[in-house]
């Protein structure tokens, strides 16, 4: 019992020293002086040896979030400002008072020289008052340039076509790279890729009746919007898109009359004729954008008094005036002239039914007329063209005989819807008709080399321009057809529904000239883009050692061989 209350003391003790150094804020345990005697402060061999005025001495710095390495020349959009961060414009401040008097002074001399203008304008001559005209028009013009929405349009078509660049991006990839990599595995046989696809509010009930690639800008296309629907004829409209802009068309122009045809002219491709359904044909210049066409015909002008259903340019005449055909259903064959800015008509050809003649008590004679349904001129005889009629017939005519036709072909059993020649064959032509049945004939044969029923009223047929054996047809069941006569003689290597809605009829085709794809036009107004595969537009193989023969001859020659071995059936039968 002894050795206890010596630690008791010692417990109170550690306590009581414990307690002294919370007082003093810090507790302090034994072996400190031996743990600060081992750490010594080490200084660099480098350090600098500074005084007390210089330790003292004090040194700003201002911490920034900027990136050191970033360009400082970058102008940045401020979103939480709405503002672009550059440099101010130079400003000035201005300061004036306006007092109700020197307000009244400021219109006295307004109405002072207002009245020494109009006393001018009473003592000017006629050629002075119109000279004068045009430069307050052109003051007036510059003054209301500042608030004109036409400075920003280019900027805004530009931001437009970025935008649709990136919306379409994917198909416009297709459109550039894309190949079908499963025609290896198909037997001759090919499909057609749906690319962009047009359409505009304001042409949403029209047919599209007309469609044309341009010939200079391969991006750009005109479409002719009307109605096949005699029943129900409206408006019309003429639209051009560009496939750089499928969500609005670059040009619109509205007509009183739906309008059933267009051309654009080879060398002036801001030239556009057009036909309409009450007969009239027109000329709209795409450089003069204005609601109205440059060029009308009239009554007096000589118009047809039936539908026109296709106008063609043509070589300027002698007198290198602009010159273009135009065929209707009241017989007549046009050539229009634009002489010193007026159209100036030539009746071609009427054309007359053979074998319709009737004899009037009065000794006369009376012609039944033939309705002009479709024609094209020969690529090379400039003076042949062929006429198609709703009769059936297609005729070979002249532009130097305005009486009688070269040739008579019995085509078809319904209207011919087109007709067109080959691109590369000067001797073939092809045409279609609602009778479900595409042609091809040689021109100096009366019957047809080859004929294919489609199973549906064909509305429309087009040559590819880039072999002499593949062309395209659609039909009324909503289907493109595409032919390689080369491949098959005797179907089609691709037949693909491409509308929407079963009832939807296919009006037209057309192949681009330079890129693989076709556009057709529905009778909703729509125009869908389709890429060819790579079976469609098959190109002779190379092989070993050899180069592969292209050019016009060869695609000539390989019709040729066709054609012949159609030939000999013939005549062995």
């Amino acid at each position: 019992m002894a050795p206890k209350p010596p630690h008791k003391q010692s417990v109170s003790m550690g306590r009581g020293a414990r307690k002294r150094d919370d007082d003093s804020g810090t507790e302090v345990g034994e072996g400190t002086d031996e743990w600060t005697q081992s750490k010594a402060t080490v200084r660099p061999p480098d350090q600098l040896d500074l005084t007390d005025a210089e330790l003292k001495e004090e040194f700003t710095r201002i911490l920034t979030a900027n990136n050191p390495h970033a360009p400082q020349n970058i102008v940045r959009y401020s979103f939480k400002d709405r503002e672009c961060q550059m440099e101010p414009p130079p400003r000035t401040n201005f300061s004036a008072t306006a007092n109700q008097w020197e307000i009244y002074d400021a219109y006295v001399e307004e109405l002072k020289k207002q009245e020494k203008t109009k006393e001018k304008e009473k003592t000017k001559t006629p050629v002075a008052k119109k000279t004068g005209k045009m430069a307050m028009r052109k003051l007036t013009s510059m003054e209301s340039q500042s608030d004109d929405i036409t400075k920003v349009s280019q900027a805004a078509k530009i931001v437009e076509r970025m935008v649709n660049q990136n919306t379409y991006d994917d198909v416009a990839q297709d459109f550039k790279y894309y190949e079908d990599a499963a025609d290896e595995y198909r037997d001759q046989e090919g499909t057609l890729l749906p690319l962009w696809k047009f359409q505009n509010d304001k042409a949403k009930r029209l047919a599209v009746t007309a469609l044309c690639w341009n010939p200079k800008y391969n991006d750009l296309f005109a479409v002719g919007h009307g109605s096949y629907d005699f029943m129900k004829q409206s408006r019309g409209m003429l639209l051009l898109y560009s496939l750089k802009n499928p969500s609005f068309p670059e040009y619109i122009f509205s007509s009183e009359s739906g309008i059933m045809c267009l051309d654009i002219h080879v060398d002036h491709p801001y030239l556009v004729a057009v036909g309409h359904y009450d007969g009239n044909v027109a000329i709209y210049n795409l450089k003069k954008p204005q609601a109205q066409p440059s060029f009308r015909s009239s009554p007096k002008s000589g118009k047809h008094t039936d539908p026109v259903w296709q106008v063609k340019w043509q070589k300027d005449d002698m007198d290198h005036n602009l010159n273009f055909f135009s065929v209707s259903s009241d017989g007549r064959i046009v050539s229009w002239t634009l002489v010193k800015s007026e159209l100036v008509h030539t009746d071609v050809i009427k054309l007359k039914v053979e074998g319709s003649t009737t004899d009037v008590p009065e000794g006369l004679q009376l012609h039944t007329v033939g309705c002009g349904t479709a024609f094209d001129f020969h690529k090379e005889i400039d003076y042949m063209f062929l006429v198609g009629t709703e009769e059936g017939k297609i005729y070979k005519c002249s532009k130097s005989y305005s009486s009688q036709f070269l040739d008579t072909y019995d085509a078809h059993n319904m209207a011919v819807d087109a007709v067109t020649w080959n691109p590369y064959h000067t001797k073939v032509f092809m045409s279609c008709s609602s009778d479900w049945t595409v042609k091809i004939w040689d021109h100096t044969i009366k019957t047809p080399m080859f004929i294919y029923d489609l199973n549906s009223a064909v509305g429309d047929v087009a040559w590819a321009p880039y072999s002499s054996t593949v062309f395209a047809a659609v039909t009324t069941d909503g289907k493109v057809h595409v032919f390689d006569l080369a491949i098959n003689k005797y179907e089609a290597i691709c037949n693909q529904p491409v509308v929407a809605r079963k009832k939807t009829k296919i009006t037209h085709v057309e192949f681009n000239p330079i890129y693989p794809i076709i556009i057709v036009g529905d009778d909703r107004g729509h125009i869908t883009c389709l890429k060819l595969s790579p079976n469609l537009r098959k190109m002779p193989k190379e092989k070993k050692g050899q180069e592969v023969q292209k050019g016009p001859a060869v695609e000539i020659a390989k019709l040729d061989k066709l054609l012949n071995l159609v030939r000999e059936v013939k005549i062995k039968t």
